[in-house]
C-alpha cells in the first residue's frame, strides 16, 4: 500500500475568452478541474494500478464530494480522508505559450488546512508520499511534518516533492530552512530544475542530509537521477505535442513510487540499493507517463495500458 497524504482542490483553468461584446468579454472562461499535487498523484497511482490511498481532509461541499469520486474511480481508496465543512481550496491556473502553468490560490479559512494527524495509516502500508501546498498552509503543514517524520521514523519509505509555489511562502528563507529539516526523513527526493533553483542548494548537499535518491526533472529535456553512492544517471524526455504541462511532476511521482514497488524496492534500504539499470528503467517509464499527461489538456495521468510495460 502506497499512502499519498496533502491537499485536494479545484483547478480553475482558463478554456478561451468570455462572451463576445459583452462586459466580461475581456475575462477568460474558467472550467473546474479535481486537482492538487498530492491528489494527482494518487489518481496517477490508481490508474497505474498501485494499491494507494489517500489521506488528506476535504471539504464536505460540491467540489469535495467530486475528489472524492475521482479518487474512488481511479480506484484509490479514500477511508483515511477526513471531512470538514468549510469550503475547498481554489487555484486559478494560467497557462503559457509553452504550456507551462501558474497559480493563484484562494486558501483562507478551506478545508484542508485543517488536516491533523491520523491515529494509525491503514494497515500495509510502505510508502508515504508529501509534498506541495500541504507542507505550507499551517496549521495543516505542521501536522503533515509531524506525520512524516513519524512514517520515517517507522522505517517506511517517505516520498517528498516540494513542488514550489512560491505566492504562498510568506518567508522563503524559513521555508528553505524547513525543507532542509526534512531531508533526514525523506527517502526520495523528487523536484524540478525551477524548484531546485528556488530552493539552492545541490542534489549531493541534499543526498548528504538524509534522502536515498534525488531525481530532478528537466522538462522536455528528460530526468535525471542523483543516489547517495555517487551515482548520477539521466534519461532524455518524451517527445510529445504539449497541451500544458499540468500534473506532468505528480505523475512522474505517481511513476516512480509505482515502479519502485513493481521492482520491490520499495523501502529506504532498497532505494539506495537500485543499480543503474533499475533507475533508466524507472526513469523511462516516469518520463512516458507525464508526457501522455502533457499531451491532453488539466492533470489527466494515464493509465497502465497507455503507458507501456516498466
Amino acid at each position: 500500500m502506497i499512502v499519498v497524504a496533502g491537499e485536494a482542490l479545484i483547478d480553475l483553468v482558463p478554456l478561451g475568452a468570455g462572451a463576445e461584446g459583452g462586459p466580461d468579454a475581456a475575462l477568460p472562461a474558467l472550467a473546474p478541474r479535481l486537482g492538487g499535487g498530492p491528489y494527482n498523484t494518487a489518481v496517477a497511482l490508481g490508474r497505474l494500478g498501485s494499491d494507494v490511498a489517500f489521506c488528506s481532509r476535504v471539504s464536505r461541499d460540491a467540489f469535495g464530494d467530486a475528489l472524492l469520486d475521482g479518487l474512488r474511480t481511479a480506484g484509490v481508496d479514500t477511508a483515511p480522508v477526513q471531512r470538514g465543512d468549510e469550503p475547498t481550496t481554489l487555484a486559478v491556473a494560467s497557462i503559457g505559450a509553452d504550456g507551462s502553468a501558474g497559480y493563484s490560490f484562494y486558501v483562507e479559512g478551506t478545508a484542508d488546512r485543517l488536516f491533523t494527524v491520523p491515529d494509525a495509516l491503514p494497515a500495509g502500508t510502505r510508502a508515504v508520499s508529501f509534498g506541495t501546498c500541504s507542507l505550507v498552509l499551517e496549521p495543516g503543514a505542521s501536522a503533515y511534518e509531524e506525520l512524516m517524520r513519524a512514517t520515517a521514523a517507522q522505517g517506511l519509505c517517505t516520498a517528498l516533492d516540494p513542488n514550489i509555489r512560491a505566492g504562498l511562502i510568506p518567508d522563503a528563507d524559513a521555508y528553505r530552512a524547513r525543507f532542509r529539516s526534512w531531508l533526514p526523513s525523506t527517502t526520495l527526493l523528487k523536484l524540478s530544475e525551477e524548484d531546485a533553483e528556488w530552493l539552492g542548494g545541490t542534489p549531493r548537499a541534499w543526498l548528504a542530509a538524509g534522502p536515498a535518491a534525488v531525481v530532478v526533472t528537466r522538462g522536455g529535456d528528460g530526468l535525471t537521477v542523483f543516489t547517495r553512492n555517487g551515482g548520477e544517471l539521466s534519461v532524455p524526455g518524451e517527445r510529445v505535442d504539449v497541451v500544458d504541462t499540468i500534473g506532468a511532476g505528480d505523475t512522474v511521482n505517481a511513476a516512480l513510487l509505482h515502479g519502485l514497488a513493481h521492482l520491490d524496492a520499495l523501502s529506504p534500504a532498497a532505494v539506495g540499493a537500485l543499480d543503474g539499470d533499475g533507475w533508466a528503467r524507472l526513469l523511462r517509464f516516469a518520463g512516458r507517463a507525464a508526457a501522455l499527461t502533457c499531451s491532453r489538456a488539466g492533470a489527466e495521468p494515464p493509465y497502465a495500458s497507455e503507458v507501456g510495460a516498466l
